[in-house]
């Protein structure tokens, strides 16, 4: 099966496909930065790195007619997500960028499509989004199966909730891979304590691993790399390393002394993961914009790095990022979780 990613970020998606057995060829991205780290890392890939718009006519080495077709991506998703109100509207332009996902669609008619996207496109706008999304699909021919899965139930530590849309073009419903049942989950413990330990605005391109693997979840994303790269944390104020002293694992901020909140207008508004510090024993609260909702580190009083954040997010530790910190915490906290991805895509070729 040979596919291409729209959207395709830094490529969490991509990655997942590619574990499972699927020939990426072609990624379309319009993030710089983005875009050099999917180049970096998927080096057979052909990346388009402009508008989608621009992307107006397929290559003609995709026209094969022997393979099976798939187009994977998830159409900027920061237009619905739960915690950005102002945005979650129908005349927000960037909540419309899925008519180019079906634009290309009509073009090569693929045999399966998988979108993702954040589970809060499934209220916006009254769930009128995603009904769009879905009867656009369906009047082109495919057959639709739709689920919610949380990264947690299928072995990456972390509450992570993605909606998926998968669609075949041949009458197959497809039927989404079950959680996992285990006793024992993975935690915050089993995804990092291995790494390096860092300071406040620690910077270093690569450093040698704290200590062997801890975990089978460690030992299967360390493979044989023998270096931890992207340990890049964001520099933060004397304040606001005050205040992460007083809250403990599994705390957030309303564990902070009132007068060092004094910069705050009203506390009360603030969502429960602003200056939130993971648990060692838990899994992981959503690793979104975990820079600007400062996710504490479980034992340092620090950001959490990059690498840190992409072990919790199951990227593998030979995946490098490029750019500069901000641009890298994004793509990480944008990314699908390529484990995540692994598991659809593996049932997706049993059919």
């Amino acid at each position: 099966m040979i596919g291409i990613d729209l959207f395709s970020g830094a490529g969490g998606l991509s990655l997942g496909a590619e574990l499972a057995g699927i020939a990426i060829k072609m990624a379309v991205e319009k993030d710089t930065a983005a875009a050099l780290t999917y180049s970096k890392n998927h080096h057979h890939v052909m990346m388009l790195n402009d508008d989608i718009r621009k992307f107006t006519s397929i290559p003609e080495e995709l026209n094969v007619q022997d393979e099976q077709r798939i187009i994977i991506g998830g159409p900027p998703c920061q237009g619905f997500s739960l915690s950005n109100v102002r945005t979650r509207n129908i005349n927000n332009i960037k909540n419309w960028l899925f008519e180019e996902y079906l634009r290309i669609t009509k073009m090569w008619l693929p045999d399966w499509i998988v979108l993702e996207n954040v589970s809060g496109i499934l209220q916006t706008a009254d769930g009128y989004f995603w009904e769009t999304i879905k009867k656009s699909f369906s009047d082109l021919g495919y057959t639709l199966s739709e689920d919610v899965l949380c990264a947690y139930d299928y072995g990456i530590p972390q509450k992570r909730n993605r909606v998926f849309l998968v669609g075949n073009l041949h009458g197959i419903e497809f039927d989404f891979p079950k959680a996992k049942k285990t006793r024992k989950r993975v935690t915050v413990a089993d995804a990092i304590s291995d790494l390096p330990i860092l300071t406040n605005g620690a910077s270093f391109d690569r450093l040698p691993y704290k200590c062997k693997a801890t975990s089978k979840y460690a030992k299967k994303l360390r493979g044989h790399s023998h270096f931890s790269y992207n340990n890049l944390v964001s520099v933060n104020s004397e304040l606001i390393l005050e205040r992460y002293k007083y809250i403990p694992q599994g705390g957030n901020w309303k564990d902070i002394p009132p007068e060092l909140m004094n910069n705050y207008t009203d506390c009360s508004r603030c969502h429960t993961g602003i200056y939130h510090r993971l648990s060692m024993e838990e899994p992981s609260s959503v690793i979104g914009n975990y820079r600007k909702n400062m996710l504490i580190h479980p034992l340092e009083d620090r950001g959490l790095s990059v690498r840190e954040a992409a072990r919790i997010q199951s990227f593998p530790d030979n995946f490098v990022f490029y750019g500069s910190i901000g641009q890298q915490q994004q793509q990480v906290g944008n990314a699908v979780p390529p484990m995540l991805a692994k598991v659809v895509f593996e049932r997706l070729l049993s059919y």
